[in-house]
């Protein structure tokens, strides 16, 4: 067996929820377009509240905090916003001091930090250009052609020495960190958080720190996570959850697996661990979020919360929330699963809705795992239409949810306050620690909307992760954080409606994003993959494996006399097959019969044995289920290392026709003879089948000699090949022991 906990669902909703997960992206559009529309008049009464909240924000020239300036000044799209967020996330990764040094000089060397001096009006982004200045300078100080007038400073401070150089580099990233960064504790950020309480501003607190690793990782985020709930509990002092300050937690800290494929674990460790800390946080009566993750966590997390949200100790408590991510292609029908489920309990859920802070990470993982469709929106514009018609939803739900709206952008804030028509009421908005806060000072003070801050706290090494997160979220000069403050950019190119925007595109799909099968172009298809936490694929997946297992398993007594029993290397009780070893007479035969085969072979011509090549690569992904199987049962593979196995293989397959049909008028690209090919066990199919395919592209024939612990993915692969019109004698297999 390969999953152990029940895949199905009774519930229509979370079966719509998986439907979607990876659904092609213009079915989405076409069910999400319709929700988001608010008509004529509603669109331009927003678009005009949103162009007098961007004027006002302009005219704000101090309302920009340090970050958005420096978002502004270094954003991702220069040069030196590049070399900044490698350098800060580099400096977090980096234990030893040469290498430090050595980054500094490679890093700070290339960027013209001289250009930033002076064009900000922000303290922090010119303090920060010049000290990044004279740090890129000292590392090269003796370049006397470059800013003359620093000369002496240069040389003064370049005689310090790199160590000098390090520290105060990796002092202004810690600089840089605070402006991320609430406090160093909890007790620190609840007091830098007096002030923004006393205007009207909420908190919520990230303790810094995710995915844990370990069990002893997990048990030190979740007492940070408790001392933080009984130190907000304090400062809270009984205003309840909408009042008061939050906290927000990642289960991917609390649980170093919490993945789907160790769901029963999951739901047996997490759920208690999740309900204690949700028990504290009733007990003060204050906000307890668990923040969205990334998407293969979605379909678990689902069933954690519901466990504990329904969770009779939870009653008489609204406290109980969740984030969700709108660039999700199922984000819609979460919402109306988290509706259904606060009705069904009878308790209302905070609901944060976010545009998503992982998209870079989703793109290409699904890139990588060569699946079918990404499980995000490719367009910026989709997103802002997906999170439009979530909010609608929520807006429409206030009685069981409390909607949290997390949005910088000035368009989005303002239309949701032109769909709640005037009833402000049973919701709020919330920004970033840092960002944002001129435009949600308007907000606060002149709509009366609480906002809630979301704030991490946490020591500068713990914070990697959640600054580059901001710097892909924000950095980018097409993001709203990021262009609201450049001047050169009109007012009205800043508030495009989403729904117009992507009725007015002919492709809804951003083509500049390669599709995962087309990762390598007109050269060669990419592999195809599996997502083991999808479970409308691992369902039928799972059908398959126990299928070839209950048909391939034999008892010892059916082994044919002279022949060796396969066995499984995890149950050695487990007969899946038999093989007979050759003697050293019938290799011979075989070595005849290869340089026999090789005379026609060789003079066959590169375009056929390359589409011969092709050929196996789509037979093995047609039989992709089979050969999984005989990777767990005979080589002792997990179900992952299973995929991959037969994804390699594919992939060496096409990649070998390719290179075969472009050196073939290389003087060199000739066919030797016979070939041996001895693969070991622990790539059974890949390496075996990636030596063969080199050698017969070329026009020479094979002996392979697989490991004798895995022959039988080895044979079954040359049937396939075989299959497809391999000619006699071409590759043949010798089973024997040893190498």
């Amino acid at each position: 067996m390969l999953f152990n906990s029940d895949l199905t669902t009774t519930c229509p909703i979370r079966q719509k929820i998986r439907d979607f997960y990876r659904i092609d992206e213009n079915a989405v559009i076409d069910h999400i377009l319709p929700l988001a529309e608010v008509g004529v008049k509603a669109r331009s009464r927003a678009w005009e509240r949103a162009r007098q909240i961007v004027l006002n924000i302009r005219k704000d020239q101090d309302g920009q905090s340090g970050v958005d300036a420096l978002l502004n000044e270094f954003s991702l799209s220069s040069e030196e916003g590049v070399v900044l967020m490698c350098l800060a996330e580099a400096l977090l990764r980096v234990p030893d001091k040469a290498t430090q040094d050595t980054l500094i000089r490679d890093k700070l060397a290339k960027g013209d930090w001289s250009s930033h001096l002076g064009s900000s009006d922000s303290l922090f982004v010119n303090a920060s250009s010049w000290g990044l200045l004279v740090t890129g300078k000292m590392v090269n100080y003796t370049d006397k052609t470059k800013e003359q007038q620093f000369g002496m400073l240069k040389k003064t401070i370049g005689r310090l020495g790199e160590p000098v150089i390090r520290k105060s580099v990796n002092f202004a990233m810690k600089i840089m960190g605070k402006q991320f960064v609430m406090g160093r504790t909890i007790d620190e950020a609840i007091v830098r958080a007096a002030d923004k309480e006393q205007k009207g501003y909420v908190y919520s607190y990230d303790m810094l720190g995710e995915g844990a690793r370990t069990m002893k990782d997990a048990q030190r985020y979740f007492d940070s996570y408790m001392n933080a709930i009984h130190a907000i509990g304090k400062a809270a002092n009984g205003r309840g959850p909408i009042k008061s300050p939050g906290i927000s937690v990642k289960l991917s800290a609390i649980h170093p697996r919490y993945e789907f494929t160790h769901k029963e674990r999951v739901m047996a460790e997490i759920v208690p661990k999740l309900k204690e800390l949700a028990l504290a946080a009733k007990q003060y009566d204050i906000g307890f979020t668990v923040d969205a993750e990334e998407a293969d966590r979605l379909d678990i997390s689902l069933d954690v919360i519901e466990a504990v949200f329904s969770d009779d100790d939870l009653a008489g408590w609204n406290g109980f929330g969740l984030a969700v991510q709108a660039y999700q292609k199922r984000a819609i029908f979460v919402i109306e699963w988290l509706t259904e489920l606060a009705t069904r309990v009878g308790r209302k859920m905070m609901v944060r809705l976010v545009k998503g802070a992982y998209w870079d990470t989703e793109i290409k993982t699904t890139q990588q795992d060569g699946l079918e469709h990404f499980p995000v929106f490719t367009r910026k514009a989709t997103t802002d239409v997906s999170y439009k018609a979530c909010a609608m939803k929520m807006l429409e739900a206030r009685d069981v949810l409390y909607p949290q709206f997390a949005t910088h952008n000035a368009y989005s804030a303002a239309t949701i306050l032109e769909v709640a028509k005037g009833d402000n009421t049973g919701f709020e908005f919330q920004r970033l620690h840092g960002m944002g806060e001129s435009l949600f000072d308007q907000i606060v003070t002149e709509e009366k909307i609480q906002c809630r801050v979301y704030a991490p706290v946490g020591q500068h090494e713990d914070l990697l992760a959640y600054l580059v997160r901001r710097l892909l979220e924000n950095g980018a000069n097409s993001s709203f954080v990021n262009a609201i403050v450049d001047t050169t950019k009109p007012v009205e190119s800043l508030l495009p409606d989403p729904v117009e925007t992507l009725q007015g595109l002919r492709n809804k799909y951003n083509t500049q994003i390669k599709m995962p099968i087309d990762l390598y172009g007109a050269e060669r298809a990419n592999s195809k993959g599996m997502d083991l936490t999808d479970i409308n694929v691992i369902t039928p997946f799972k059908e398959n494996l126990d299928l070839w297992f209950n048909e391939h398993l034999i008892e010892q007594s059916q082994v044919p006399e002279g022949s060796v029993a396969v066995k499984n290397p995890a149950n050695h009780k487990e007969v899946i097959g038999h093989i007979k070893l050759q003697s050293s007479d019938e290799m011979q035969i075989l070595l005849a019969n290869a340089e026999s085969a090789f005379e026609s072979w060789s003079q066959t011509s590169v375009k056929e044995r390359a589409n011969l090549l092709r050929r196996v690569a789509d037979i093995l992904e047609r039989h992709h289920d089979e050969l999984v199987a005989i990777c767990i049962k005979e080589a002792g593979k997990i179900a992952k290392d299973g995929i991959d196995e037969v994804r390699e293989a594919v992939d060496f397959c096409r990649y070998y026709a390719a290179r075969a049909e472009e050196l073939s008028q290389d003087e060199r690209f000739e066919a030797r003879g016979v070939i041996l090919c001895i693969s070991p066990w622990n790539f059974p199919l890949a390496i075996f089948l990636g030596q063969v395919a080199a050698a017969i592209v070329t026009g020479n024939t094979v002996i392979a000699k697989p490991a004798e612990q895995t022959s039988l993915i080895a044979l079954r692969a040359i049937e396939l090949m075989l299959s497809v019109g391999l000619p006699e004698h071409v590759v043949q297999t010798v089973i024997a022991r040893g190498s």
